[in-house]
């Protein structure tokens, strides 16, 4: 599976590089332990009853047929009892204490179950690259709260220091500085193949 997310830090300003169908999905290979995320998903709403289907349709090919998922409705403002999917119908609950709210947990009967970090869908291609990455680490120990509070103070670092640098050549600072130079959010492509086992 791979992920739709551009290399390009310029697409932070935009979302041109996606098609309105592409699903924005990153999957961790199969490591030798198993990571506490097995991918992200970026969905382009919150209306979990319109974005469902192309997920389970898609993870239905390569994890075996979804059954059931579930979410915290910390971010989702309606939560359907199920969804139709590809000729099934996948049941959906929600546990607010008991799951992570950035997270979407995935079953299949036959097969196992799997962690996505839910990638908020306002956020930029460049924090999104980052977090898909870094939920796909198959060496991975972080929870998806900890990723997006990590992404957040990446951000922070990174506007600041862009404040820094427009008063520095406000100021009278290096005008002609090459913006090559400029620390940047990573922004890495998760590409990765994947053959599932579940747990």
């Amino acid at each position: 599976m791979t992920a739709t997310v551009s290399l390009s830090p310029t697409a932070e300003a935009d979302d041109r590089s996606f098609s309105s169908s592409a699903l924005r999905l990153s999957l961790a290979p199969t490591g030798p332990a198993p990571a506490l995320l097995d991918g992200a998903w970026w969905p382009r709403s919150r209306d979990l009853g319109a974005e469902l289907p192309s997920l389970a349709a898609v993870l239905d090919l390569s994890w075996g047929r979804i059954t059931r998922v579930t979410v915290n409705p910390t971010h989702w403002p309606v939560v359907p009892r199920k969804v139709p999917v590809a000729g099934h119908v996948v049941k959906v609950g929600w546990f607010l204490a008991e799951q992570d709210p950035h997270e979407l947990l995935l079953l299949s009967y036959r097969t196992g179950r799997w962690n996505l970090l839910v990638v908020p869908p306002q956020t930029t291609p460049v924090s999104a690259a980052w977090l898909m990455a870094a939920a796909s680490d198959p060496l991975g120990t972080s929870t998806a709260s900890r990723l997006m509070e990590e992404a957040a103070r990446l951000r922070t670092v990174y506007e600041a220091d862009r404040s820094l640098e427009a008063v520095w050549d406000s100021e009278g600072g290096h005008a002609a500085r090459d913006p090559a130079t400029r620390p940047r959010i990573p922004a890495v492509t998760a590409v990765t193949p994947h053959q599932p086992t579940g747990r």
